[in-house]
């Protein structure tokens, strides 16, 4: 199936709105791109297109159901869903593009939901993983940060600035928030699935995020088995593609021209 730039992919009977950037699967490696807890295709805003051109891959990004244009989900959301995202889409959604070789590229709840399908799938055609700001358990400051983005969303002027960028805002709002705030969630923890991952991870993480400790980092270096890189980022929070993207770009473009050269995977002619 030939890729369009933009447009609708029908996964388990929900549309699933997506982008393709750069050259196809066919032609090149292929980053995929697995937003936030609170993010859509539309808030990679140009890192995409940055991300193509520093390193020749080809970038595919997708909102997941209940967020941008994609289908709403039913609320609440199971406690499962990044197990249930990793398990029953993202691996339709990979075979429905013709992905051939390349990287997972997640951000936050993304980054969680890379882990665990690196870490239950034997896919060879997954040579890395990029996690930006992941979490791997439930700590405190996560949970507080949670918190505050209810109020913030329920007082001040968070549900505006959200609904510009999904199409059902309470949809996507509550789906997240609700179910990080159930006290069942305090037991969700996805360790381990570190221990079975086989490939390198390159975490990026800011140094004053609000959402994870350094035990996050800690923890992957302990659980893992596979070659894992830290960038620490000065000054950044949550979202370093956003705060600090020149940095982020280059310290992520390294990282996939040396999973490329070391599989051996090189653009077709």
């Amino acid at each position: 199936m030939a890729i369009a730039d933009s447009g609708f992919l029908r996964i388990n009977d929900q549309n699933l709105e997506f982008r393709m950037v750069g050259p196809r699967p066919e032609v090149a490696p292929t980053l995929v791109l697995l937003h936030e807890g609170l993010g859509c295709v539309g808030l990679w805003n140009d890192f995409p297109e940055q991300l193509a051109k520093a390193t020749a891959c080809g970038v595919f990004l997708y909102s997941r159901a209940g967020y941008g244009r994609s289908s709403p989900v039913g609320l609440p959301r199971p406690l499962s869903y990044m197990h249930d995202e990793a398990r029953e889409v993202l691996p339709r959604l990979l075979d429905a593009i013709g992905f051939r070789q390349g990287l997972l590229l997640g951000h936050s709840d993304g980054a969680s939901i890379a882990a665990i399908y690196a870490g239950s799938h034997q896919d060879h055609r997954v040579g890395g993983l990029v996690l930006i700001a992941p979490h791997f358990f439930v700590e405190d400051r996560g949970i507080a940060s949670i918190a505050e983005a209810r109020t913030a969303y329920e007082h001040g002027d968070l549900r505006e600035r959200l609904a510009r960028w999904h199409a059902d805002v309470d949809n996507a709002f509550r789906g997240w928030n609700d179910a990080w705030l159930d006290p069942r969630f305090r037991q969700w923890d996805i360790t381990e699935f570190l221990a079975y991952i086989r490939v390198p991870i390159l975490i990026v993480q800011g140094e004053d995020d609000q959402y994870g400790t350094m035990r996050q980092i800690e923890t992957a270096e302990r659980e893992c088995y596979c070659p894992v890189e830290v960038a620490l980022l000065p000054g950044v929070r949550h979202s370093p593609q956003r705060e600090a993207p020149e940095k982020t770009l280059e310290i992520i473009s390294d990282f996939v021209g040396r999973v490329s050269r070391a599989n051996e995977w090189v653009k077709a002619a």
